[in-house]
């Protein structure tokens, strides 16, 4: 038996059809595979940054806490970004800027962490960050791209 490869010109009939098919279908599979573990990620910084919020408010605790939060996370987890100091003050803005859980259920539970940062950051409102976020998914926008939306129509405010 020999290993070699079929050439598409001497190919059987059909077969570079049904391996284009298959190239959709990898890519489409790729892609709800990437979506699926984003929003389990900013699911789970959700919730570190309500546990943190709800501890703040209940035990008191200080920023030391979550510095010393931050160092314990990233010794516990040394292969996994997103345990910095600053990155978990984000999960609590997150947190406190989308209350409801639900909210990773919409449309900025399916934005990588990126473009929620921006969201976080250069708005203020709900409405705008809901906005962008549907704007961003619709248009598939890039996270630059997304900047400077916001941008350009935040210019046109002043």
């Amino acid at each position: 038996m020999s290993d070699q490869v079929i050439s598409l010109t001497n190919a059987p009939d059909g077969y570079a059809d049904w391996l284009s098919e298959l190239k959709i279908k990898i890519h489409a599979a790729q892609q709800r595979a990437t979506l699926s573990v984003n929003r389990e990620l900013i699911q789970l910084y959700w919730q570190i940054g309500r546990d943190i919020l709800a501890r703040q408010v209940a035990q008191g605790w200080g920023a030391k806490v979550i510095e010393r939060l931050a160092h314990d996370l990233r010794n516990a987890f040394p292969n996994m970004k997103g345990f910095s100091r600053s990155n978990l003050l984000y999960m609590r803005a997150f947190a406190d800027a989308w209350p409801n859980e639900q909210i990773v259920q919409q449309p900025v539970g399916q934005l990588p962490w990126g473009h929620n940062l921006v969201l976080l950051t250069k708005l203020k409102t709900p409405s705008e960050r809901l906005f962008y976020a549907q704007k961003a998914i619709e248009h598939h926008w890039s996270r630059n791209v997304m900047v400077m939306q916001i941008e350009s129509r935040l210019m046109g405010r002043q």
